[in-house]
């Protein structure tokens, strides 16, 4: 009996520094992506590269949104952007239905807030996802809604999401007005269909006014709600630390990504395995100490037979 135990606690240690390897590896793995070759940043320290110089978002607080920019919702039909306003604030998002990366993580940290936001879209609020790219169809923005609304799990909520794709005119008075700035890059197949960003999601108040600006793809939903709370009042909100999360351009020369994180993204994904990996050695830890004592019982009851 002694035998197993001493066979099965050195299992157990071995399953715990197995298990927090393999963690510590999938986050070193996790931060770069495989995607040919991606990589964090391009150079040493904190410099961007030049692709990204007019990449940005700058915080245009109390700017009013072109209204009448003209757009097609997700349905097909011509939309101007103050059919949104009027009655509830906004969240508004500019994006790109094709991103292969940033923006999806952008409309899931979306729906993960909301989630946890008693307020509904289209009752309380209204969610604007306006698309960068002049070439995506109203197609592939209904399937882009549907797919949201879906993984968001309030059905009934569809009215209150608006996936607008339109022309370069209008896509520009809306970046321009947001202070969002963007540049095309070329695709692994050399072609020009992709965009070099950075991730915010604005707050925009019922008349319209630009009031609060949300960086990175993860989103308090206690700042959510007191901002489109404050919102439906009209009022502005103040500048945020501008610390930004960016999309990753591609290099025809070298045929690499590269992929641009804000360090505190790298910070939280330490944090994280930090977190977890203390969690686990915890739980080893008393597993232990219960097993021991387990087998101290069941010796004195050996030796007592």
């Amino acid at each position: 009996m002694k035998q197993r135990n001493t066979i099965r606690r050195t299992l157990e240690r071995g399953a715990l520094a197995t298990a927090l390897c393999a963690l510590l590896t999938a986050s070193a793995h996790s931060q770069v992506s495989s995607y040919g070759d991606k990589e964090t940043g391009e150079n040493s320290g904190d410099q961007l590269p030049k692709v990204l110089t007019n990449v940005g978002v700058e915080q245009h607080l109390n700017q009013m949104l072109p209204l009448d920019a003209q757009f097609t919702d997700d349905h097909g039909q011509t939309v101007r952007l103050g059919d949104y306003f009027g009655k509830h604030p906004a969240i508004v998002s500019l994006v790109y239905y094709n991103c292969p990366m940033l923006c999806s993580e952008e409309m899931d940290g979306i729906a993960s807030a909301l989630e946890m936001v008693k307020m509904n879209p289209g009752k309380d609020f209204e969610i604007v996802i306006i698309s960068i790219d002049p070439s995506e169809t109203s197609e592939l923005a209904a399937r882009k809604k549907a797919y949201y609304v879906k993984r968001y799990g309030r059905p009934e909520t569809a009215n209150g999401w608006h996936f607008l794709v339109g022309k370069q005119p209008a896509i520009d008075a809306v970046s321009k007005a947001v202070g969002f700035g963007y540049v095309r890059v070329p695709g692994p197949d050399g072609k020009l269909d992709q965009f070099a960003h950075a991730s915010s999601i604005e707050i925009a108040t019922t008349d319209g006014h630009l009031a609060q600006y949300y960086l990175g793809v993860e989103y308090s939903p206690k700042d959510v709600i007191l901002g489109l709370v404050e919102a439906s009042g009209n009022k502005i909100g103040s500048p945020v630390a501008n610390i930004l999360t960016y999309c990753y351009h591609y290099d025809p020369q070298t045929n690499k990504h590269s992929l641009i994180v804000a360090r505190v993204v790298q910070l939280g994904g330490m944090v994280t395995v930090v977190s977890l990996g203390s969690f686990m050695f915890v739980m080893f830890r008393r597993d232990l100490r219960l097993g021991r004592k387990h087998d101290l019982t069941s010796n004195r009851t050996d030796d007592e037979g």
